[in-house]
């Protein structure tokens, strides 16, 4: 089990060049707080139990204080949009903060949603609410759960 300060990040996302990704660092929210946590992300991610709680944590993941070896980063990419093709779509309020290796050799991304505008936001603030934040940790969930990665 590691400390999640001592995650080793990648991101070889930043190895493809500046046109497609934008670099920015997460939009800092006030009195940040945890609302959840999933045991089976920090089992894979090798995290050690019962630091979810602390400060620094929550600090870390709200995105307010950088994480070591982090780089975050909006995603560019393409493809189709209310029924067009569209090459210039993008993370509009999530950043990729690098991806993880873990114990097992696999590669997983942390990412952070609501984290601020970016190039790609068309326009919003950025943010994401609530409802729809807990509605995709719900998926996600039960996607682990079913075997899908």
């Amino acid at each position: 089990m590691t400390d999640y300060q001592n995650l080793n990040f990648r991101n070889r996302f930043i190895e493809l060049g500046p046109e497609f990704y934008q670099s920015k660092d997460p939009d800092p929210v006030t009195d940040p707080y945890l609302v959840d946590y999933s045991p089976s992300v920090g089992n894979l991610l090798g995290l050690s139990q019962n630091t979810e709680n602390s400060k620094n944590f929550i600090d870390h993941f709200s995105g307010n204080v950088p994480l070591a070896g982090a780089q975050p980063l909006a995603m560019a990419y393409s493809g189709h949009q209310f029924g067009s093709y569209n090459p210039r779509l993008g993370d509009g309020r999530g950043l990729l903060l690098g991806e993880v290796l873990n114990q097992n050799q696999e590669m997983w991304d942390i990412y952070l949603k609501g984290s601020g505008p970016t190039r790609f936001a068309r326009g919003f603030d950025g943010r994401a609410t609530f409802k729809s934040s807990i509605r995709e940790h719900l998926a996600s969930e039960a996607l682990y759960g079913l075997g899908i990665p």
